[in-house]
């Protein structure tokens, strides 16, 4: 099965050893070809037409075959991708799933055909797409009130399995008698039913209406009383349980207050349980109660406990080894306090000791990686401990690994660690070693990979501030310059955020460098993209540009305005934000200039207007309630009425008949502090100007 986020599906599938007549039929060819000729051709139109010829003996021998055609190749496709894939070209999905549709099919004939049909749903897209198209969700959920204890047991397990598949339909209990269906299962004396009940919450309940709903019509008690059956259905409830309060605050308060916090108890003491995977979800559930309602979740031991019980899980062999470092990074992510505790208990150390012990090729060694990324994100300590020789080398291997997701998670690392500028400053990760495999990354197949690369050449080049030639000779510019026109959204706003803090401080003349790989043009283009994440971080970018070096500004104003213009039309069409607040500490920086930018600055903030009426654009930034934008607006004025300019007093009238300073002055208590102090020195400005600023 695919990995999952509930710890990974349990093996489905067994197969079943042949007959004595299973047996002699092999003579008869079980190549899949002919096998799957001979489902075909013993189909419910072949049948009926031996029924009629030979009085019913012959549509018995035609049952006969039929069911040893589909135990054959549900024995040969069990487990081996390989065969499903060539049974399906072959085309036998419709002709199992016919068998299922047919009314008079014997019960052995619909055992073997739901057997087949989970099994070709069973970790394989391609099967499960299948087997959907054939509708076998429809007769298979049928054949659930069959007479037959047999097919109802076939019949739950093959749902069960399809409804693993991602591509399986979500079941809105929402919807129609949906909801009635869904407790009619759960309160089925058959245990196959009464956990296919559960894998179909686990996989369909996504919004918060269906918790809730879930919530009051008593499903969670539902499934905490079926803990007393087998482990496998106890862990399907697990599972349920943690998708009803998945990031739902409600509905994990009225859990964690079930029974007077007996049934937390109850689900807290699973933890110690002797099943690997009931532990894995155990911790999954109480992760997730965690997040959704923090105030149910603050035993401190509880936590510790389950920080223990993911490192030991990571020993666990199959998809539980493989996911509990997965469980361990959403429990540890954004939590200093968390972190903490997982260095205490040597996290680093354990999972770089597995990773080294064991090959790159596998889920297991992408999810450790992501791990140690987490736990690399706040703590100067563990990214300390990490930096040993052999990990070093082996995340460099991990860039260079043909496998994406290992490229990914190295990436991940790298982003982390390189938030301690001791790390880029010497050893085995220096920024000489490092630099050179994630520009190569930017050009990557895979998007997904590159967006990896650019957060780590993000946190590099903030933190390489003293040694940026590194980053500018190595051709990153130019491979974030062709991503800033890419038609990924996510794309171009990384690439744009990596010049950015690459533009951070940058010499005047390596500030020029990256201008003219850029060009105004594009500059100006991405100011005015359609997305306004990039929007703003290009402006930053701009903002960076313009700091601190005084002819850069020229790159703004200059070039027939083309900069300007777009951060004009931004701003007037008041747009997010986060763009309104980087536009106005452009326009800010250029203020602090001479008189040639000050008046540039001047005809964006009071362009001539032909409707005098409509206030301007920085009036309705001062009364923003965005404190950022006020005090990023205040500074603008104040770099533009300072009093030692020659033209500040015809700036301030300016500004005093177009209501600006009516405005600033309606903000002597505004409750933001530092705009509070802005606001009493832009007055002193006018006061020191003109006093005739007040009549």
């Amino acid at each position: 099965m695919p990995a999952t986020a509930s710890g990974g599906a349990r093996p489905e599938e067994a197969a079943e050893a042949p007959s004595a007549s299973t047996s002699a039929s092999v003579c008869m060819g079980t190549r899949p070809e002919e096998l799957t000729a001979r489902l075909v051709a013993a189909g419910p139109a072949a049948g009926a037409g031996c029924v009629g010829a030979a009085g019913g003996g012959g549509g018995a021998e035609v049952e006969h075959e039929r069911v040893l055609a589909l135990r054959e190749i549900k024995n040969q496709i069990i487990g081996n991708r390989t065969k499903k894939l060539l049974y399906l070209r072959l085309g036998a999905v419709p002709a199992v799933v016919a068998a299922l549709a047919s009314p008079g099919a014997s019960p052995a004939a619909l055992v073997q055909a739901a057997a087949a049909a989970g099994s070709f749903a069973c970790g394989v897209d391609d099967g499960a797409r299948a087997v959907l198209d054939a509708g076998a969700v429809g007769h298979l959920t049928r054949l659930l009130a069959h007479p037959d204890e047999k097919v109802v047991d076939a019949s739950a397990r093959a749902l069960r399995m399809i409804y693993q598949s991602r591509l399986a339909p979500k079941f809105d209990v929402n919807i129609g008698k949906n909801m009635d269906f869904v407790l009619s299962l759960l309160n089925s004396e058959n245990e196959n039913v009464t956990e296919l009940a559960a894998t179909i919450i686990s996989h369909s309940c996504e919004s918060s209406a269906e918790q809730l709903s879930l919530c009051s019509a008593g499903v969670p008690q539902k499934l905490i009383s079926l803990f007393g059956g087998s482990m496998n259905l106890r862990d399907a409830c697990l599972d349920s349980i943690t998708a009803i309060i998945r990031n739902n605050r409600e509905t994990a308060s009225r859990f964690a207050s079930m029974d007077h916090g007996k049934v937390f108890r109850s689900v807290v003491g699973l933890i110690h349980d002797r099943s690997p995977r009931t532990r894995l979800l155990t911790c999954l559930c109480l992760i997730a109660l965690g997040h959704a309602c923090p105030c149910h979740f603050q035993d401190k031991q509880i936590k510790t406990k389950l920080i223990m019980v993911l490192l030991e899980l990571i020993e666990e062999p199959g998809q539980v080894g493989d996911e509990a470092p997965l469980a361990l990074t959403t429990l540890i992510k954004d939590s200093l306090e968390l972190q903490k505790q997982a260095l205490m208990t040597n996290a680093v150390e354990k999972l770089s000791s597995h990773l080294l012990a064991n090959s790159l090729e596998t889920r297991r060694a992408v999810t450790i990686l992501l791990a140690l990324s987490e736990l690399c994100s706040k703590l100067e300590e563990s990214r300390s401990q990490l930096m040993s020789v052999e990990v070093s080398t082996l995340i460099l291997e991990a860039l260079k690994h043909d496998w994406a997701d290992i490229r990914v998670a190295a990436c991940s690392c790298l982003k982390n660690i390189s938030r301690s500028p001791k790390v880029l400053s010497g050893g085995r990760l220096s920024c000489d070693t490092v630099i050179a495999p994630l520009v190569q990354l930017l050009c990557d197949s895979s998007t997904s990979v590159q967006v990896a690369a650019l957060g780590a050449i993000c946190n590099i080049a903030v933190n390489l501030t003293p040694r940026k030639s590194v980053l500018l000779h190595s051709g990153a510019v130019s491979q974030l310059v062709h991503l800033s026109k890419s038609m990924d959204p996510t794309l171009r706003l990384k690439s744009v955020w990596a010049l950015r803090n690459i533009m951070f401080l940058l010499s005047p003349r390596d500030k020029d460098f990256v201008v003219k790989e850029l060009t105004i043009s594009t500059l100006s283009s991405l100011i005015c993209d359609s997305e306004h994440f990039v929007q703003e971080q290009t402006l930053a970018l701009v903002h960076n540009l313009v700091d601190g070096y005084l002819e850069s500004a020229n790159y703004v104003i200059g070039e027939d305005g083309m900069v300007i213009d777009a951060i004009s039309r931004q701003l007037n069409n008041a747009s997010a934000p986060g763009v309104c607040i980087q536009g106005m500490f452009v326009l800010a920086n250029i203020a602090a200039g001479n008189e040639l930018n000050k008046e540039a600055v001047m005809r964006v903030l009071l362009p001539h207007r032909t409707d005098c009426a409509k206030p301007s654009f920085v009036v309705k930034f001062l009364q923003s309630k965005d404190k950022q934008l006020r005090v990023a607006t205040l500074w603008c004025l104040l770099n533009l009425i300072y009093p030692k300019c020659e033209a500040s007093s015809g700036r301030v009238v300016r500004l005093q008949s177009s209501g600006v300073i009516p405005q600033v002055k309606n903000m002597i208590n505004d409750p933001c502090l530092d705009c509070k102090l802005r606001v009493r020195m832009v007055l002193e400005h006018c006061v020191d100007n003109a006093d005739d600023c007040f009549t």
